[in-house]
């Protein structure tokens, strides 16, 4: 199947009719449905990577309670520029699932082909005219796109759970001290990276596989230190979880699954970006202000990214209600760069702000005490890094 064919059958698909005259919805009293734009960028050559990921998914996101339609967009002057536009019957459906475990698993297939994305979201309160169906045009094929060279996705993802106040010490030494898994699992997925921080009783463990993240998780599940590792920690949580059960196991893992917000990696790689330093920070973001704070450090980091000498590797932030975790790689110290490694810009440290629990006094985050305080109240404690060269 040719690539203009791949992308019409991806988008060619009936959608809900509209009225044929404008109506206003908040008027009607009916909850306003739910326009989501997500932009996309995506890494040179990986087209038809892209396309053939989008194709795995989306008739599984047209199953979703509340989908009404999706469209696939490519820009006509980047073609690295995508967009991808879906409508939700409100805001509530889409909110509850995107904040679910099982959406953070059905989109990994795009993350290895994807070097940025932003969301936005607007309630549709008119709508004038709509056709039955949309036809997709053709797609121009990028000069510079290549066919796919086998190389698996990487996956980056994030399990974060509590454990109990007082255990932390013990907890860290638990996580740190198990011999770290062998990181071959077949021929096609491999562990690359797992970096555990602590904020206080919260544990985060940021996940990198490149393959198939289900085949991964059970070979890892399947390594007798890792399972006493687990069995080990056991007492140490506030929510208890049996391993012993595979349905109860699951779930705790689906509970504990930080949903990917935004994932980005530099365009210009340099030679010691493998020893950049991750550093990790969980933000006091008010109740609701999640993810609008998630877009303001997406919007800083990929400002950042773009420079070739940049203090900035790579960049994911995650956000499952009102934890908001961003991890990133630094080429610089973080402590010596606060506002760097925080991801505070000066046209955005106001409103930033605005969104955090910080007590400011409100000075705001343009204040250098202030900022001092935030990089103390939100840096997360390094437990282990562990790379898939230092397995034995």
């Amino acid at each position: 199947m040719d690539l203009d064919t791949t992308l019409r059958n991806a988008t060619d698909r009936p959608i809900h009719d509209a009225p044929d005259d404008a109506s206003d919805t908040a008027a009607s009293g009916r909850e306003a449905k739910l326009r989501v734009l997500l932009m996309l960028e995506i890494h040179d050559g990986s087209q038809e990577r892209f396309l053939a990921a989008y194709e795995s998914i989306r008739d599984q996101v047209a199953r979703v309670p509340g989908h009404l339609h999706d469209q696939l967009c490519q820009s006509i002057d980047d073609p690295t520029q995508w967009l991808i536009t879906s409508e939700w019957d409100s805001a509530d459906t889409f909110l509850a699932w995107v904040d679910s475990p099982e959406h953070q698993l059905m989109v990994q297939p795009l993350h290895g082909c994807v070097r940025g994305t932003r969301s936005l979201r607007y309630a549709i309160t008119r709508e004038t005219g709509a056709s039955d169906r949309v036809a997709a045009a053709p797609v121009r094929r990028p000069a510079t796109a290549a066919s796919p060279n086998g190389t698996p996705p990487v996956i980056r993802t994030a399990l974060s759970f509590t454990v109990k106040p007082g255990s932390e010490d013990e907890v860290a030494a638990i996580l740190a001290g198990y011999e770290s898994p062998d990181p071959h699992v077949d021929d096609t997925t491999s562990l690359r990276r797992t970096s555990v921080f602590m904020h206080g009783n919260r544990v985060v463990r940021a996940i990198e596989i490149e393959g198939d993240m289900r085949a991964a998780l059970q070979h890892v599940a399947r390594q007798p230190q890792v399972r006493a590792a687990e069995e080990a920690l056991n007492e140490h949580l506030e929510e208890a979880r049996d391993l012993d059960d595979p349905e109860a196991a699951r779930a705790f893992f689906m509970r504990a699954s930080l949903a990917q917000d935004f994932q980005m990696t530099s365009p210009h790689p340099r030679p010691g970006d493998d020893s950049a330093v991750r550093v990790a920070f969980r933000y006091p973001v008010r109740h609701g202000a999640a993810d609008h704070a998630a877009r303001l450090l997406a919007r800083h980091d990929a400002a950042l990214l773009e420079d070739p000498e940049g203090p900035l590797a790579a960049s994911v932030v995650y956000v499952r209600q009102d934890i908001l975790v961003r991890v990133v790689d630094l080429r610089v110290a973080a402590a010596d760069n606060p506002a760097v490694a925080l991801g505070v810009a000066p046209d955005t440290a106001d409103r930033l702000g605005r969104l955090l629990d910080i007590g400011d006094d409100g000075t705001g985050l343009t204040d250098d005490a202030v900022l001092r305080r935030l990089f103390e109240l939100s840096a997360m404690r390094p437990v282990t890094d562990r790379r898939a060269q230092d397995a034995s």
